[in-house]
């Protein structure tokens, strides 16, 4: 039967392109569904801030009348300015173990990377920082997290069969919540607080964080701007990521730090592990996703930490202790016994460092390719 690559035009085959995945995973106990809506807004011109400056198309597989594969190119003008490399991106590839679907994707996806005078491709890799990004090439009988990509263990072979080497890796962690907080990261908490004159915003709600989100971005924008593939955050892109998820963060498990100005500092992000509910709601809040999702949130075992970032003149000098210290009782004081890391860069030796003083399994790793374009 033959093979067929069929832009994405209409609603409809927007709609299949997001919905193949829960086809293709269907019987894997370790994907976790995306939000349906979340996809929808995210690659929708209409809805997403980044096509301001980005290009993107998508392309469906068929063969003969079944769907087998997908992918999508996206070419952000504001990375080529700022890295200044001619680069696209793939992202949102998925196919069935077939080497001529995936060649055929991969294929449709350069040649159309070369007529818009792109040098390289590289992914998988969204619209920016926020959204999934790397292949998975360890941990595959592994839960996955609502932050990451799940792939089954073929993807890597046919990527790298069509010419894709290794550009950058993420690690990550599971971390198990201690008994009690060590001693020693006890002190250097302390001390941080005395010397550099912080302090850690006491939170009740999620509102009482809205003063403070665009700092918290802003401050992403400066400690992000060297990492692998990074685009600074636009002010509108920010608005729609603090609209989206601000309201909905669990005070105990975000701390922000503080200084003399009531300035932010630093922060990590963390959420009670809302993977399993995921896999119950199937992509969506309604009619009963959302029951799932609250179930989640009130007893959690786990967290899942999202996003951290500490002001570079505060790095090294016990502000990341602080924050991991005030986390870690707040999972004590809720009976959590581990938290996800999410990726990692491998070269990030500074975030890694952030657990030095607790039991962890590296139990992940997860890949950036690069083909440069003859």
């Amino acid at each position: 039967m033959s093979l067929e690559i069929r832009e994405v035009k209409t609603t409809k085959d927007l709609n299949q392109f997001i919905r193949f995945p829960f086809t293709l995973y269907r019987n894997s106990p370790y994907w976790i569904p995306p939000l349906l809506s979340d996809d929808l807004r995210t690659l929708r011109r209409e809805t997403n801030p980044a096509f301001q400056h980005s290009t993107a198309r998508y392309w469906l597989a068929y063969r003969g009348k079944e769907l087998c594969g997908r992918i999508a190119g996206i070419i952000n003008h504001r990375y080529i300015s700022a890295w200044h490399n001619r680069y696209a991106r793939f992202g949102w590839i998925d196919f069935v173990d077939d080497e001529e679907i995936s060649r055929a994707l991969f294929e449709t996806f350069e040649t159309w990377a070369r007529s818009e005078g792109m040098t390289a491709v590289h992914g998988p890799l969204g619209f920016t920082d926020m959204d999934h990004e790397g292949m998975l090439v360890e941990g595959f009988n592994e839960l996955g997290t609502i932050a990451t990509i799940y792939n089954y263990p073929y993807y890597p072979v046919h990527t790298e069969k069509r010419g894709y080497q290794k550009d950058t890796d993420w690690l990550e962690y599971e971390i198990s919540v201690p008994s009690s907080i060590p001693e020693k990261a006890m002190k250097i908490a302390a001390l941080a607080e005395e010397r550099r004159h912080v302090h850690v915003l006491e939170a009740k709600k999620s509102k009482d964080f809205l003063p403070y989100a665009h700092q918290i971005f802003d401050l992403i924008n400066t400690t992000y701007k060297d990492f692998y593939g990074y685009v600074e955050l636009t002010k509108e892109q920010i608005d729609w990521y603090v609209e989206q998820y601000f309201p909905n963060v669990v005070p105990d498990f975000v701390k922000v730090i503080l200084d003399e100005q009531n300035t932010v500092a630093g922060f990590v992000i963390g959420m009670p592990s809302l993977s399993k509910a995921f896999q119950k709601a199937k992509g969506r809040l309604f009619p009963f996703g959302f029951i799932h999702i609250l179930k989640a949130l009130k007893k959690p075992k786990t967290i899942d930490l999202f996003l951290g970032a500490i002001r570079p003149d505060l790095q090294g000098k016990g502000a990341d202790a602080l924050l991991i210290t005030y986390l870690a009782e707040s999972c004590l004081k809720h009976g959590i016994v581990s938290a996800e890391s999410n990726p990692e860069l491998e070269n990030n030796l500074l975030v890694q460092g952030h657990w030095k003083h607790f039991e962890r399994r590296r139990h992940k790793r997860r890949r950036c390719y690069i083909k440069h374009l003859q």
